[in-house]
């Protein structure tokens, strides 16, 4: 066992005199060391009741013979950051997440980890951590929260959001939409970033099935982390580590499910930061080539009517339904070895779509190709990326006249003071990784811009980030960002912006001799110099291409992921 090395031998004596001190008998300082990494906290709804999941999971691990050690890491809530100074916290805490776990597990020699996230964040922070120190790892998430309901109809955070934009919508009904909107505990009850993350994990094959979609409110999600705990007990056994299931086949499959339910765009930054902590590459050609051919088959909230929710999702199938009807056209890899010692290809045998409304098969999808979109062209030479299935038909194809804005809180105004005409493409620059810094999502500015109308005719383009929430016309992580001089930060006020999905298109039409004199005149944006945190993370944050991580130095140990 790893941890030996505190408790074997005469000279282990102090450190066993500490393990004592911890209440520890003799025979139980013999057992395997589990760290349990819970992001529980009493600011996040998706993390207010992680104690009571990680008290089960430490009955899981007691039940299958180990000892379990609880620590805590940090947690955002994006809903809570959103539209101020707050966001730009959200991605830097990604890697802060990251490094805390990797101290705790490092430190003490943890046999095993098991890894209890559940918002946006804290799931890719905790993976990448896994990844890096590659001992025995799990991951069981809280679980989506309950859908609000209303006159009998479901509806969730993201339409409160975009009902108080709305002219429509009296103060009186507004307040009974902010009471009723959040039930209870659980990660925002649509398909936004931290639902799509958990429900990737389970194709990644790191988290048994049912973590993306058991609703956090229910038993089953208690008794999915006891078996996590009994389950981290048994990779230990085995001996099979992260770097045995976190395998290229399983990134692509990771991505094909992402396709086929809509997921966040987030993804898209989280996916490729896990990948690059094994030594695998996702490049966005080949992300694409993913997208391209694999059929969409969930529409989710936001996308579509919003008539489904993750609670809908689960009770259909869940993700194993979804992976089942993918396998039925080969379009993911049924080899991958998976946390339950057993293949992807065994995990969901025999599972299919219960209600073809919700999960649709794979020979009768929403579209034919998946719910992401890469975009390049002269706006975005190195990419951007658009959720395409919570697009409307008309936004597919767009060109407007630019409105430009240097923050996100300038675009707020300026929407707020019905500035913005349909037609329009809003350009929101110096919001990208080192420009922001942190990169923050820009759920508020979509969220007005749908309110009042306008989200079938308004097109939002960034270099920072949406929320898994926002839907319509947007465009993010366009690459290179303004802050290292990439075309977006020479866009001016009337310059007209072509977007083509189908072709995976996204130009600015200006010609080649303008844009030259354009970048001998730039003059860097004149941008509060940021401490602490951010002055770090804005120095050595990454391009939102290889997920807006930090700059990771020259690795001497030559691991790389292998293949299924």
């Amino acid at each position: 066992m790893r941890s030996s090395v505190i408790k074997k031998g005469r000279e282990r004596a102090g450190h066993r005199s500490l393990l004592h001190a911890l209440g520890l008998s003799e025979s139980e300082i013999q057992r395997p060391f589990i760290g349990i990494a819970s992001s529980s906290n009493e600011i996040v709804p998706g993390h207010i009741h992680l104690e009571n999941v990680a008290r089960a999971v430490a009955d899981g691990v007691r039940m299958a013979g180990g000892i379990p050690f609880i620590f805590n890491t940090i947690a955002v809530c994006d809903g809570l950051a959103m539209g101020h100074e707050g966001m730009k916290y959200s991605l830097p805490s990604r890697e802060v997440i990251s490094y805390s776990v990797e101290i705790m597990v490092m430190a003490h020699a943890f046999d095993g980890v098991v890894l209890i996230p559940n918002c946006d964040k804290v799931v890719p922070g905790m993976l990448m951590a896994a990844a890096r120190c590659d001992v025995p790892a799990i991951l069981v998430s809280g679980g989506p929260m309950l859908a609000g309901r209303i006159d009998g109809k479901k509806f969730d955070l993201i339409q409160v959001m975009e009902a108080s934009a709305s002219s429509e919508i009296t103060d009186e009904e507004l307040r009974e939409y902010e009471r009723l909107a959040c039930p209870g505990a659980g990660c925002c009850s649509g398909l936004f970033t931290a639902n799509s993350m958990n429900c990737l994990a389970e194709a990644l094959g790191i988290a048994l099935p049912g973590n993306g979609t058991i609703p956090a409110v229910w038993a089953e999600r208690l008794t999915l982390a006891k078996e996590s705990g009994i389950s981290i007990i048994r990779l230990i056994a085995e001996g099979i580590k992260p770097s045995d299931i976190l395998v290229k086949r399983a990134f692509d499959n990771a991505l094909a499910l992402d396709m086929a339910i809509g997921g966040s765009t987030n993804s898209l930054l989280h996916l490729p930061a896990i990948a690059r902590e094994l030594g695998i590459e996702l490049s966005h050609n080949e992300i694409d080539k993913i997208c391209s051919s694999t059929p969409n088959l969930c529409r989710i909230a936001p996308a579509g009517e919003s008539r489904y929710h993750m609670e809908d999702l689960h009770l259909a199938g869940g993700i194993p339904a979804v992976l089942g009807e993918l396998s039925e056209i080969g379009a993911i890899g049924t080899r991958a070895l998976t946390a339950t010692g057993r293949t992807l290809g065994e995990n969901i045998d025999g599972a299919r779509s219960k209600n073809h409304d919700v999960i649709r098969t794979a020979k009768d999808p929403y579209m034919p190709s998946g719910g992401l979109a890469i975009l390049k062209g002269s706006l975005a030479p190195q990419g951007a990326v658009v959720k395409e299935s919570a697009m409307g038909e008309r936004m597919k194809r767009h060109r407007g006249p630019a409105k430009v804005f240097d923050s996100e809180e300038a675009a707020i105004k300026e929407i707020n003071g019905g500035a913005i005409k349909p037609g329009d493409v809003l350009v929101i620059r110096y919001e990208g990784p080192r420009g922001g810094p942190g990169m923050r999502e820009m759920l508020l500015p979509t969220s007005l811009v749908a309110g009042m109308g306008l989200d079938d005719s308004v097109l939002l383009v960034t270099d920072g980030r949406f929320s898994g929430g926002t839907r319509g016309g947007a465009v993010g992580h366009v690459s290179p960002e303004a802050a290292t001089g990439g075309p977006i930060a020479l866009v001016q006020n009337g310059d007209e912006i072509e977007i083509d999905v189908g072709e995976r298109r996204i130009d600015l039409l200006v010609d080649e001799q303008e844009m030259r004199k354009r970048r001998e005149n730039l003059i860097p944006s004149d941008r509060v110099i940021p401490k602490g945190i951010l002055a770090l993370y804005s120095h050595l944050a990454e391009s939102a291409t290889t997920g807006g991580g930090i700059m990771r130095f020259k690795e001497t140990n030559g691991r790389r992921g292998g293949d299924a």
